[in-house]
């Protein structure tokens, strides 16, 4: 008899080939939900324990642990948004802000949380890359103006030494970077004034693309932001059944992957993006034909990174590994 399970995440074209049936997960009867926005798939998940199997991001997920010592998830080692980070980092064009070195004693903005899931990384970058530590800015936390409500689910640490301003739901971090009144912004989400190419603000580093390639051939790393979680009952109840789930997740992920390949022959003329295929060729050529790769062995680094930034930014108690949070039996994956 199939086990039944309730799956969260949101739409992407890697998880599009489970959510409408394309592929199945052995040994499963599956729903599946999504939400309006993936932080309400989050909160449900931590707050409810709403879903057997769900998206988390990282963060989100790595202050679980610190609750009661463990986690009540254990994460499978699929990765559903990663991103290159550099790009995230926004300034005020009236700062004086030039240069990462900059950034020291400027008054920065912060989407939601200190340390969302888009932040961790550019500081960790910055840190490991520039010698900017966040301890040497002070930091303002709130929304953009796209509507997101509270996130009150988890944990808020804030490491000794670091200033940390948290402002109202009605504040627009994007609209005060616009005015000067923060001199720089990193965010997951592009704030207004981007999009409509004010003139009163810009990137940190411009060419980020350029400078989030070099980044990965320096480094080898393609940065993490979420990944799946399975309830700890799952995975001591059904081990056997989480390893099914995994490879479904594979699946869906590759057969896409796959399709873009093939629509190359095509131009992907599918796809409403001009020089899409081109962009595919010089992907696979840096990155590998498999350029979104599931597994530990192929994320170690990036992992690790994760990990390591979470700990050192003071956002969990203690330096976490691959073992405490991966499901044992994908270790090996």
């Amino acid at each position: 008899m199939a086990q039944k399970l309730d799956i969260a995440f949101w739409n992407y074209d890697r998880t599009r080939l489970l959510a409408d049936g394309s592929v199945k997960i052995e040994g499963a009867d599956v729903a599946f939900h999504s939400a309006r926005i993936v932080p309400e798939i989050f909160e449900a998940m931590i707050r409810r324990r709403a879903y057997d199997v769900s998206e988390l991001g990282m963060t989100y997920f790595l202050r679980t642990f610190d609750e009661e010592g463990h986690s009540p998830f254990l994460a499978i080692p699929v990765f559903p948004v990663r991103a290159f980070r550099h790009g995230a980092i926004y300034i005020s064009r009236n700062s004086g802000i030039e240069k990462p070195q900059n950034l020291v004693g400027k008054r920065i903005g912060e989407l939601a949380l200190y340390g969302h899931d888009a932040g961790v990384i550019p500081k960790g970058i910055l840190s490991d890359d520039f010698g900017v530590k966040p301890e040497q800015s002070r930091w303002v936390i709130g929304g953009i103006d796209f509507p997101i409500g509270p996130i009150d689910f988890v944990s808020h640490p804030v490491p000794t030494g670091v200033e940390v301003e948290w402002v109202g739901t009605d504040v627009d971090l994007g609209a005060m970077l616009e005015r000067g009144e923060i001199d720089a912004l990193i965010s997951a989400d592009a704030p207004k004034a981007i999009l409509e190419g004010s003139p009163k603000v810009g990137r940190l580093f411009e060419d980020y693309e350029a400078v989030e390639r070099d980044y990965y051939r320096r480094t080898g790393i393609f940065p993490i932001m979420h990944t799946v979680v399975v309830t700890r009952e799952l995975a001591d109840e059904h081990p056997n059944l989480v390893k099914a789930v995994y490879r479904a997740f594979c699946t869906a992920k590759d057969r896409m992957q796959e399709q873009y390949v093939k629509g190359m022959t095509f131009n992907n003329m599918s796809i409403m993006l001009p020089w899409f295929s081109n962009l595919i060729d010089e992907d696979r050529a840096l990155l590998g034909d498999d350029w979104w790769p599931y597994g530990i062995q192929r994320n170690r680094s990036a992992i690790d990174v994760v990990l390591r930034y979470h700990h050192e930014q003071g956002l969990t108690k203690r330096r976490l590994t691959i073992e405490d949070v991966f499901f044992p039996d994908l270790l090996d994956t």
